[in-house]
């Protein structure tokens, strides 16, 4: 049944995701494609360990595909294409066995050893680790490999198409190119018939009546091949565009760095009589020092890095926010990433419909965002792991039963996986940069007039007043500016420079253990 009140609702809708949906529409001219579908496509190279960046292009193509089918109730698709026909053009730097690896430079990555010595080829080890984790997070998606589609046939007719246009893409693509490469430059590669390896060779005499190209081998041999049933693939920008044409997509985001390569490809499938897909360029995930993440350098956070200290949704909402602005990709953004999940996750159930939308738990979730919230915060968490020196999961899991006696089971299960995030974060990022400094004569006065205050408010105060009792004591000791206050809090008590909100981490925490916290670090001699 046709749901008239969400396509209403998904018409005004604000997010990015619709907005990329209603352009996609325009390009369809709101009417399906004859092949029945939609097919977004996302592109990955396997030259290098899968990043962080490649699970975000899934995301992402994934939420526009979602805000599509709310707005217009079309069927669609979606293809992860990895582009494993390419040669190895150099050995990566973050992986085992690198020397071995180097013998096998130019040729195509599923011919390629792989270096951990547990898949086929290097490029079936890098596909299984980006599947493994998109089946994990429960995507819907189809596995498309550039070597089966070449090699079954798939791209034969267009591959043709392509030959006979080849003059037309020639006069595209040589204005892009220095005048060294122009002068040896062919959109087709060979794989030679000796060696396997993808040559980068020029045409010696192009046959369109054979659909055939003569290249020059690498040991100076001629030999004539055909473009189709994988004897030859094309550059890959080319092979982008002849793709997008093959498979008839219609949409596809692409990084920043590949605008012009966007527009190359826009230009060869117009002259292949094609129509470009639809997409939007999206800003590059930088490291921790402000540099593009690279695959082969392995300078950004792994999938698996990511998912040892937070959940997989926390992740998505990092992916969600801001597709089109440049943001840092490292640990430190995890905690952060992971408290805003919760609270968009916590307001969900209260919203109406249309503010649903517009919360990124929805598309996180594909419009079913699971009935639960947590009690507490992740950053919460790891001050409760400092404070209370606690490394087992059940000593903290009792601390949040008594903060919190009221939440339900599914609550205190998701509260029981963010505490197993939090033990291993802490350990690995917070308890390194531990730095406790002793309060001067001035704060212990304070601290100590802080802890009569709170031990005559008793053990069952509300985090609220326990928070009151903290400002009156800060405005009371001279702090025009309570940041400063809090400062010392911190850097007392936790040994660091920020910190949670007080008032909650002492609730947590309880009245008693702050007292005690403060006799130890700051009062006792």
């Amino acid at each position: 049944m046709v749901d008239e009140n969400m396509f209403a609702l998904a018409e005004s809708a604000k997010s990015w995701c619709f907005e990329e949906a209603r352009a996609l529409r325009g390009r369809l001219g709101g009417r399906l494609p004859k092949k029945g579908y939609v097919l977004f496509e996302t592109g990955y190279g396997p030259s290098g360990l899968p990043h962080i960046g490649t699970f975000g292009e899934v995301a992402r193509t994934t939420m526009v595909r979602r805000a599509f089918e709310a707005l217009t109730g079309f069927p669609t698709r979606l293809f992860a294409f990895s582009d494993d026909m390419d040669g190895l053009r150099k050995v990566p730097e973050n992986v085992p066995n690198r020397e071995r690896l180097a013998e096998f430079i130019g040729m195509p990555l599923t011919k390629v050893p792989d270096p951990f010595e547990k898949y086929e080829s290097f490029a079936h080890h890098n596909n299984a680790r980006l599947r493994s984790f998109l089946d994990a997070y429960g995507f819907e998606y189809e596995f498309k490999s550039s070597t089966e589609c070449y090699r079954g046939g798939i791209f034969d007719e267009t591959l043709n198409e392509f030959l006979g246009a080849y003059d037309a893409i020639m006069n595209i693509m040589l204005p892009t190119l220095g005048p060294d490469r122009r002068a040896t430059y062919c959109p087709f590669l060979p794989i030679s018939p000796k060696t396997g390896r993808v040559l980068q060779v020029p045409a010696k005499e192009i046959k369109q009546a054979t659909k055939t190209i003569i290249f020059e081998d690498e040991d100076g041999s001629l030999f004539e091949t055909p473009v189709t049933g994988g004897a030859c693939k094309l550059q890959w920008k080319p092979d982008w565009a002849m793709r997008w044409k093959a498979l008839d997509v219609d949409f596809e985001p692409a990084g920043k760095d590949l605008t012009d390569s966007v527009k190359l490809g826009e230009k060869i499938i117009r002259a292949l009589g094609g129509t470009p897909p639809a997409g939007f360029i999206y800003e590059l995930f930088l490291d921790g020092n402000g540099e593009k993440i690279s695959k082969s350098r392995g300078n950004g956070l792994s999938i698996e890095e990511w998912l040892t200290y937070a959940s997989p949704e926390s992740l998505a909402l990092y992916m969600y926010q801001q597709p089109k602005r440049a943001k840092k990709l490292s640990f430190d953004m995890i905690p952060k990433a992971t408290d805003e999940y919760l609270t968009f996750l916590q307001k969900y159930p209260e919203q109406t419909p249309a503010e649903r939308l517009e919360n990124p738990a929805h598309h996180i979730h594909n419009g079913s965002p699971p009935d639960q919230s947590a009690p507490v915060s992740f950053s919460l968490l790891l001050n409760l792991v400092g404070a209370a020196g606690a490394e087992d999961r059940e000593t903290l899991f009792g601390f949040v039963k008594k903060y919190a006696p009221n939440a339900d089971p599914k609550s205190l299960a998701l509260i029981s996986q963010m505490i197993d995030y939090a033990l291993v974060y802490y350990r690995d990022f917070i308890l390194p940069t531990k730095k406790y400094r002793a309060a001067t004569e001035a704060e212990r006065v304070l601290l100590s007039d802080l802890k009569n205050r709170l031990l005559a408010l008793g053990e069952e105060a509300s985090d609220e007043a326990c928070q009151t009792e903290i400002f009156t004591v800060g405005k009371e000791g001279g702090y025009e500016n309570l940041r400063e206050w809090f400062g010392v809090l911190y850097e007392v008590l936790l040994g660091q420079a920020q910190g949670p909100r007080m008032g909650s981490f002492v609730k947590l925490y309880g009245v008693k253990r702050f007292c005690e916290l403060l006799d130890e670090k700051a009062l006792q001699n």
